[in-house]
Formats: structure tokens, sequence, C-alpha cells
């Protein structure tokens, strides 16, 4: 049976045009070349080299040089690719997040791990709770980033990140901005009633009757804290979003808290249990804390 190797020795011979040079670039005796050859030629039947000297090739040469340079190069390309894949595969974390700390947290997070592991490729994807939790368990996701109720503990081997105050955000200029400190107080989250209400998951997080009838009326709802925060500006309504969201955002947006009803959400790290994190994927967890 003709392997590999032995194209390969007989193509690196072919280059050099004798058995010492091809000896010395593979790492091998000579004889060791020689015998290798021989093997070669007794396999395919014919002789490959017109002279001993092999410095020139016969017509059965010269085919099974061009056959040869073609299986060792094809060879080549699929280590090459096996080594990149592997690199790659040891060198990606992928993080499945809620919306909303897609843009509240992983910037300041993705920027300081980025200063540490600048060649590890991060692949990131915001999903709601349900699809974050869905990843993780069917192995599509390394790290997940989910959203619970301050104060509930339900999710087995989740770590808390952070926490922070829900509220009613809206534009700076709309009905609910402009209404009264004490009157706003006294509403609480009912002030949402002055506004169409753009619905997101979060809103589900606030167990107040105001809400829960806002929400089976509502005709406009989205996912995306980007899309939300833009559907705020240009005057479509309010929503519910967590402090964090509007920090450093424009002075378009307002922020009230109901002071008589607050509720606070939890930002949770978790990762299959059933699985070993990459060295990668670990840095990146042990760096997910506020």
């Amino acid at each position: 049976m003709i392997k590999l190797e032995m194209l390969r020795v007989f193509r690196v011979v072919a280059e050099q045009g004798n058995l010492s040079g091809a000896a010395k670039e593979l790492g091998r005796t000579p004889s060791a070349v020689s015998m290798m050859l021989a093997q070669l030629e007794d396999h395919i039947g014919a002789p490959l080299f017109e002279t001993d000297r092999k410095n020139r090739l016969t017509t059965m040469g010269r085919l099974v040089l061009e056959e040869s340079n073609r299986a060792t190069d094809a060879f080549a390309r699929s280590l090459d690719a096996i080594e990149r894949h592997r690199k790659s595969v040891a060198g990606t974390v992928r993080i499945a997040t809620v919306p909303s700390a897609t843009v509240t947290l992983l910037p300041e997070m993705v920027l300081k791990f980025r200063t540490q592991y600048p060649d590890v490729r991060l692949e990131i994807s915001d999903v709601d709770s349900a699809a974050v939790h869905r990843r993780i368990r069917y192995e599509e996701a390394d790290i997940g980033i989910v959203t619970a109720p301050a104060g509930e503990n339900r999710i087995a081997d989740a770590s808390v990140i952070m926490y922070d105050d829900l509220g009613i955000v809206s534009r700076v200029d709309g009905a609910i901005a402009n209404t009264p400190q004490s009157d706003a107080e006294q509403r609480g989250w009912g002030l949402l009633e002055l506004e169409p209400l753009i619905a997101n998951p979060l809103c589900r997080m606030v167990d107040h009757p105001s809400v829960e009838q806002l929400l089976l009326t509502c005709t406009l709802e989205a996912r995306n804290t980007t899309a939300l925060m833009s559907f705020v500006r240009r005057g479509l309504g309010a929503t519910i979003l967590p402090r964090s969201a509007i920090k450093g955002q424009s002075d378009d947006f307002a922020f009230f808290a109901p002071p008589d009803f607050p509720v606070r959400r939890a930002l949770l790290k978790i990762a299959n249990p059933d699985r070993t994190l990459t060295p990668a994927a670990l840095a990146f967890w042990d760096r997910l804390v506020v």
C-alpha cells in the first residue's frame, strides 16, 4: 500500500535532485530515504528515476510527482485548517445575554478583558432569558447572562453580577417626566398610563396592577434595549428599564423609580454545570463582576 509519507519523501528527493540533500531536509539518513523510495517503486512496479543519482525523472516519475504534489499539498492544507479551527475554538468565548446587559454591562467588561486577552474572539448574542438558558443547556453558548427579580434564588448554579432598580424611562419633554414630583410619587407605576407603554420582558417583573393592565392593551413591544431607547426618543411612548440603561445616555431621557413600590432586578451569570469552561471562557467569567 502506498503511504502519504512515501509520496512526501519522493517529492523532496525529486525537488532536491539527490539523496543527501533530501535526507538533510527530511531529517533522515540517506539510506532510510533510499529504502522508502525503493518501497514506493516496488508498489508502483516501475522506476521513478532514470539513474541512481536521482536527478532525472522517468515518465512514470513525472506523473507520480504531479500526484504527490497534489496529495501532500492537500494534506498540508487540511492540517492547517485543523490547527486554525483548534485555535479558534480554544480562543473563542460565546456569550448569550439579555439585551439590557449588552448595553449597560458588557461594553466596560469587554474593554477590560480585551486589554489582557486581545487575541480571544468574543461572540455576543442578545436574546431573552429563556433563550439564554436554552443556549447554555444545549452548549450553544459558554456563558449566559440572565435577569431575575432581586432576592429570588430559583436559578441553580447562578452567580449574581449586580443589582439594579427598575423604573419608568420616558422622554424629558413628555407627560410622565413633567408630572410634579409629589403627583408622580403618589401615582407610582400608574404614571405609565399618561403615555403609551412600549412593552419589553422586564415589564413582566413589575407585579403591579397598573403595569399588568397596560400590558394587556399594549400594541408595541421590543426586546432590544437600543430599539426601546430609540422608540422612546421618537416619542412613541415610555417603557420600563433598569436605571443603568440610561447611564451615559443623552439628556433626552428621564428615569423614575416609584418609591412606594420599588422593583429591583438581578443580573446573573450562568454556565452549563456539566461542561468545563475553556481557559478563555473562565477568564471572562471571573471578570463578570461589578
